[in-house]
């Protein structure tokens, strides 16, 4: 039985944002060839699995639409494969986004909108903020990683 090898579908660009999140809230356990990334509210882990240029996630944009989660993309910037800005990183700590998103019927448009909005109140430059996401998902489109299904079902 053969697997099917592809190239990622493109994620929406605010998934960016949540793998900040996850990077600075340190929920990313990285192995030899898997990580593990806990959610947003700790209520479910998913499973990173690589081989060469091949990756597999199990959490749900990856596992049902083949297009690149948040925890493989915060997978890649700990392994040097996406370059990041970790100080801007640091402004998308402790964000609870399955709340977030919930509260916004997952339009992650607004729910980004409204972190921006709050940070833009406290001063925050959210100008260099979009730049850094803009340039980060530049990456993400010329990164050379195929897509394997995973083996492992989302969590429920």
């Amino acid at each position: 039985m053969s697997i099917l090898l592809k190239k990622w579908e493109m994620p929406p660009i605010e998934k960016v944002h949540e793998a900040f999140s996850a990077v600075v809230d340190n929920r990313v356990n990285l192995n030899e060839n898997f990580a593990k990334v806990s959610s947003s509210d700790y209520s479910k882990e998913y499973t990173i699995e690589w081989k060469d240029n091949e990756y597999s996630s199990n959490d749900n944009a990856s596992y049902y639409k083949g297009c690149i989660g948040y925890p493989v993309i915060a997978v890649l910037m700990l392994q040097n494969k996406i370059d990041f800005n970790v100080e801007i990183a640091k402004y998308f700590t402790g964000i609870n986004w399955k709340a977030l998103n919930t509260k916004h019927k997952n339009n992650y448009s607004i729910a980004v909108a409204e972190i921006l909005n709050q940070l833009q109140n406290k001063g925050v430059d959210t100008d260099s903020i979009n730049a850094e996401v803009n340039r980060i998902y530049e990456q993400i489109k010329g990164i050379d990683i195929l897509y394997k299904k995973s083996t492992h079902l989302p969590p429920k």
